[in-house]
């Protein structure tokens, strides 16, 4: 009779709250833009944070109250975007893609080493040793030990020939792997570029020469030879200029040092 009792209790106690939280619910009920729901369910859910929003819930609040754009979600890419300018009723913007590159050709076998590193595979920890540039004589060069490979929430980095590099074909540009990166070599390039400096150093040719096989020499023959006047060189680096980049592959055949990367 007792086991009985409890049971009966138990069950009207239950009841009573699950009609108090419904009471509650309704009372305190936060109104949610419906534009916001429907905003949310046309983004890609990746919440990768690339349109610079915390999350895709963040990025649909702010395209609900007019305070961002509505091409800004990079993973949805152009289906995502007209969805979104249809519910919002205006015109979807044309946004240009842009996907991550390494500045680094300083693969296994090409660049030189102060010491045998031995220790975690981080390129954060690496960089504790050797005056922040750890085991490479080059302190702007790959580390190679994954840090960004591991930050990426697509799959688009691997380690080949001990240095990183990305897959385009998967990467939609948030931009995880440059957060990772302790050396700042990740940057951001137009999907349609070919032509890119893989190098990051800003050591005079000489030194450069010494210790990697492939790093920028500040020859300036890719200056000269542009046809499109798209390279200037600064602090004795390459730099190719993408809005004027007529992606004709020349800079990339004539580099003496082979660190302009023609990936067309």
């Amino acid at each position: 009779m007792t086991v009985l009792w409890a049971i009966i209790i138990l069950g009207a106690l239950g009841l009573l709250f699950g009609i108090l939280l419904a009471i509650a619910g309704k009372v305190f009920a936060v109104e949610v833009d419906p534009k916001e729901q429907a905003v949310l369910a046309a983004c890609a859910g990746a919440n990768c944070g690339a349109c610079g929003y915390p999350g895709c819930a963040g990025y649909a609040a702010a395209v609900a109250r007019g305070e961002a754009p509505t091409n800004a979600c990079v993973p949805g890419g152009a289906d995502s975007a007209a969805k979104i300018a249809e519910i919002m009723g205006v015109e979807a913007g044309e946004g240009e893609k842009y996907v991550a590159f390494v500045r680094c050709s300083g693969i296994c076998g090409h660049t030189k080493e102060k010491f045998d590193y031995e220790g975690l595979d981080s390129c954060i920890g690496a960089t504790r040793l050797g005056g922040g540039s750890g085991a490479n004589i080059c302190a702007a060069g790959c580390m190679g030990f994954g840090d960004c490979v591991r930050a990426c929430p697509f799959d688009a980095m691997h380690i080949v020939d001990g240095i990183a590099r990305v897959d385009r074909s998967k990467c939609v540009g948030c931009m995880k792997c440059a957060e990772a990166c302790p050396k700042n070599l990740i940057t951001k390039v137009p999907a349609s570029s070919t032509d890119v400096v893989a190098c990051n150093s800003h050591d005079k040719g000489p030194a450069v020469m010494k210790y990697c096989d492939f790093g920028c020499i500040a020859c300036q023959k890719c200056k000269r030879e542009c046809p499109a006047d798209a390279i200037t060189v600064d602090n004795f680096l390459a730099v190719i200029d993408q809005s004027k980049c007529v992606h004709c592959g020349h800079c990339a055949e004539i580099c003496p040092r082979h660190c302009i990367s023609d990936v067309g």
